[in-house]
């Protein structure tokens, strides 16, 4: 099954004072530390959805298994309306390929979500779940996984700052949840204090 990576890096950072996709965390910028890790997790293609900064990535490094990194780059031009529409985008983005059947989403903002996260949704939904969430202490976050059968439903019950999450609720029954507390606190960035943590 091949899994795609989906990265929702479009928005503005309003309470942060600049798009979170060009903030440099540990001498990298965040869309970059991202996208390797979704390389990392053997995610391909990963697919960018950018919006308030046009930003071309560094190279990432190769796949796991040598083959060069596919990166897409997906502008949304709805990115001011909030995470839902970057979800529509990235999806749609990803619907003209065929090849891929299922696609790991993650956030730019959430450092704490490293290549581990991404390869156990990645595997949940190889080993047949028709959606996965990644939950902390029982929490739900992110990453999500969705197979392509389930994009469509998805893509119409998002609105505003609410991405899967509506979704995922009402389809809570079926969701495979993936514990990830092992691999630590799960945080986003949203202001600068939460910079310096």
């Amino acid at each position: 099954m091949r899994v795609a990576g989906l990265v929702l890096a479009a928005g503005g950072g309003y309470r942060l004072g600049r798009p979170k996709a060009e903030v440099v965390v540990g001498g990298r910028r965040l869309v970059d530390s991202v996208i390797d890790s979704c390389t990392a997790a053997g995610l391909s293609p990963v697919v960018v959805v950018l919006g308030a900064a046009w930003l071309i990535p560094m190279p990432p490094a190769n796949t796991p298994d040598g083959q060069a990194a596919q990166i897409w780059l997906v502008e949304n031009s709805e990115w001011a309306t909030g995470i839902a529409s970057s979800l529509q985008a990235g999806l749609a983005a990803l619907t003209a390929d065929l090849d891929v059947e299922a696609a790991v989403v993650t956030l730019v903002d959430t450092p704490c979500v490293g290549a581990e996260h991404l390869s156990r949704i990645g595997a949940a939904l190889r080993g047949g779940a028709t959606a996965a969430v990644a939950t902390y202490d029982g929490n739900a976050r992110t990453p999500v996984g969705l197979t392509r059968q389930v994009w469509a439903e998805v893509a119409a019950t998002v609105s505003g700052d609410q991405g899967a999450r509506i979704w995922l609720a009402a389809h809570w029954h079926a969701v495979t949840k993936i514990e990830c507390s092992d691999l630590g606190h799960w945080a986003d960035i949203d202001a600068p204090a939460d910079l310096s943590n």
